[in-house]
């Protein structure tokens, strides 16, 4: 066949057997023709001979965001809306999903609803994609009969938190970049510029000033240190992006970063915002209180938020509140304890939660509007500051020559 590929499938018949095999065609589309017209249930199809690739690749595997699961859950919430079922929805998502890692656990999704299984078990069976909170809420919306309001809360949830996450790295990115500017200059003029210099202060003679002396140390010891310092850097963010979510490390950082001089109220704002935000969309789906703070404890990204919430639980099941806990912690400010003991008597603890998320995701955009514009000219002045003072340094020992020769 002029232009055929061979493909790899994997099928269902009619008795509900799984059957592998392969077959060559022009597309996957036509492989996939072929096989209904068989009488089976197409269950993957894709190319023999990347096989090997993909296994070479699963290191390298694309990860699911939050964004790619908001739009997921938006998108399937309104098939549900509109009428198609449960089975066609899926079907339409794991084929059209821009995400490929999320196309591929869509389809064992599928699958697994295809033999009976329910939605939220599932999601289960990838908790590195689905995260508790949604599996949780889509349980929750199964069992009351909402499945599409429950894709709409938590659509709405995670694109919350990703409006909210861009934020905090518009307001990070800047110092950032221009810290780490300062350091690749600084390390150009130490490794590439100064020695340059050095050996012209050796020709004119006589005893250089201090600020050209420590900056000449410094250069003749950055050669030695610079494989050092290369290593080290490569090797310290390996460690990290591979330590940083275990609980030895987030005990020591997070409780740091809520004490951070400028940053400290931000990171505070942020984990206050996540922490009402994702307790009120658990609460209003109706999922218990018990297993929504067991839930939140783990998606805050705050140790000390995680901590109370423990006290919190130990102080619902004593039958007592949830804000009296609450207030014995400094991360809660006064205002949030007593708007969830407003909410716990009135009722309607999910809507006052869902204020004080509102009002401390407004609080994260206005410090962050106010510290991306505090330090810009800081930053630009210790830029300036850094590199000026070494080029001055370097241009000294010359002005002295000019003065006696003067």
């Amino acid at each position: 066949m002029s232009g055929a590929t061979q493909y790899s499938y994997k099928v269902r018949d009619a008795a509900g057997r799984f059957t592998e095999g392969k077959v060559e065609a022009v597309s996957e589309a036509a492989v996939a023709e072929r096989l209904r017209s068989m009488g089976y249930v197409p269950l993957e199809v894709r190319p023999a001979n990347v096989g090997l690739q993909r296994e070479i690749k699963l290191g390298l595997k694309k990860r699911v965001k939050t964004r790619d699961l908001a739009v997921f859950s938006r998108q399937f919430a309104t098939m549900i809306d509109a009428g198609l079922t449960m089975l066609r929805a899926l079907t339409i998502m794991s084929e059209q999903v821009d995400n490929p890692e999320l196309r591929r656990v869509l389809r064992g999704v599928k699958q697994d609803v295809e033999t009976g299984q329910s939605l939220s078990s599932a999601f289960a069976k990838s908790p590195e994609v689905f995260p508790a909170l949604m599996i949780s809420m889509t349980r929750a919306g199964e069992a009351g009969g909402f499945l599409d309001t429950s894709m709409r809360q938590i659509a709405d949830n995670f694109e919350a938190e990703v409006k909210l996450r861009g934020k905090i790295k518009a307001a990070l990115t800047y110092p950032i970049v221009v810290f780490c500017l300062a350091i690749i200059m600084c390390v150009g003029l130490l490794v590439f510029v100064v020695p340059v210099f050095a050996g012209m202060f050796e020709d004119l003679g006589g005893e250089l000033p201090l600020p050209t002396r420590v900056l000449v140390f410094m250069s003749n010891a950055m050669r030695f240190l610079l494989p050092f310092l290369v290593v080290a850097t490569v090797v310290g963010l390996f460690l990290w992006r591979r330590y940083r979510h275990t609980e030895r490390v987030r005990n020591v950082v997070d409780p740091l970063k809520l004490r951070l001089p400028v940053f400290g109220k931000l990171f505070q704002k942020l984990a206050l915002a996540r922490f009402s935000r994702n307790l009120s969309t658990l609460l209003s789906s109706g999922v218990p209180i018990l297993q929504s703070l067991d839930i939140v404890a783990e998606t805050t990204g705050s140790v000390v938020i995680s901590r109370a919430l423990s006290e919190v639980q130990q102080s619902v099941r004593r039958g007592e509140t949830v804000a009296g806990p609450l207030a014995e912690h400094e991360v809660f400010p006064g205002m949030v304890v007593q708007m969830i003991a407003s909410g716990e008597e009135s009722g309607a603890i999910d809507q006052m939660l869902a204020k004080i998320a509102e009002f401390y995701d407004q609080e994260v955009e206005a410090t962050t509007e106010a510290l991306t514009a505090l330090i810009e000219p800081l930053m630009i002045a210790f830029l300036g500051a850094v590199v000026g003072s070494m080029i001055i340094a370097l241009y000294m020992p010359i002005f002295k020559v000019f003065e006696l020769i003067g």
